[in-house]
Parts: structure tokens; C-alpha cells; sequence
């Protein structure tokens, strides 16, 4: 099993309202705003075809994941996510760890209260390769991008 990450990368003028519905289930209520749901979620796959224009996707990998948890997870009140927290809440040592576990599915990232399910970035350094109006297959930015969504992720970091 493994997990998507989505990332919007459209901001907020001239979104359909159908396709505003989708954005905010989905939890990217802002540009560059990133949520990470196991590929098997239900109905998942109806929701990013919805929203393809706004957002990109792909399956993310363990050391990424390990590195946006680091770099980007935060608690409730915007504290970091720490190692003291993640020993107590998850009972695992490191960020790999619980990295691991979210791959795996026994840690479900938008049901557990203790990290926000939301991840917010920078826009890449270096800029988008392509245009954000044309979807990735196009050499564009947008929709479903495979295991290259790693490469863009630790641009954002």
C-alpha cells in the first residue's frame, strides 16, 4: 500500500464552485497547501479527476515523507512536530518510522488528531518547470505526476 500526496498549486480566483466543494473536502484551502490520503481512500480518485486543474498529485516516497514530517509537520497551536512527540503519540523513535507506518496504512494522516493534516509550503525554489495551467502529461504542472512529485515536494520544503 501506499499514500498520495496532493499539493494545490492554483490559488483562489475563478475556481467553480463544484471544484471549490472538492478543494476544500480535500483540506487545500490555499495555494501550496499539501495532504497527504492512502491511494485506496474511497472516492479519492473521483475528487483529484474534479479538481485536476488546480492541484497535482502523486505517490510519495519514504525519505520524503520523512522529510516533510520533519520539516513541515506541526501540532495544534503551529508548535513542531518533535521526537519527544512522536515517542509519546506514536510510540516511534524517528521520523523514518512513523514515515514507515503511514506508507503502511496503520497511521491514518487526516484521522488522527495529534499532526494537522495539512502541510504548508513554499513555492518551489527554482520555479515550476512548466506552466500550471497545462496538465503534467502536456509539460505542464497540473494533475497526476507518478513518483516525480518527490522532486518537486523537496523543492518546496
Amino acid at each position: 500500500m501506499s499514500a498520495y500526496v496532493i499539493i494545490r498549486i492554483k490559488g483562489q480566483p475563478d475556481v467553480p464552485p463544484d471544484v471549490e466543494k472538492t478543494l476544500e473536502n480535500l483540506r487545500l484551502h490555499k495555494r501550496y497547501h499539501a495532504v497527504i490520503y492512502p491511494k485506496d481512500l474511497p472516492g479519492l480518485e473521483g475528487m483529484l479527476r474534479k479538481a485536476q486543474a488546480w492541484i497535482t498529485w502523486g505517490e510519495i516516497n519514504k525519505e520524503t515523507l520523512a522529510q516533510l514530517l520533519e520539516k513541515r509537520g506541526r501540532l495544534p497551536g503551529n508548535k513542531r512536530l518533535t521526537l519527544d512527540v512522536l515517542k509519546e503519540k506514536f510510540n516511534v523513535n524517528s521520523y523514518e518510522e512513523l514515515a514507515e507506518k503511514i506508507l503502511s496504512g496503520e497511521v491514518l494522516l487526516h484521522k488522527q488528531d495529534v499532526i494537522k493534516p495539512v502541510f504548508r509550503l513554499h513555492p518551489p525554489r527554482g520555479g515550476f518547470r512548466g506552466s500550471t495551467k497545462k496538465p503534467y502529461g502536456a509539460g505542464g504542472e497540473a494533475g497526476y505526476r507518478g513518483e516525480k512529485i518527490n522532486e518537486l515536494l523537496l523543492r518546496m520544503l
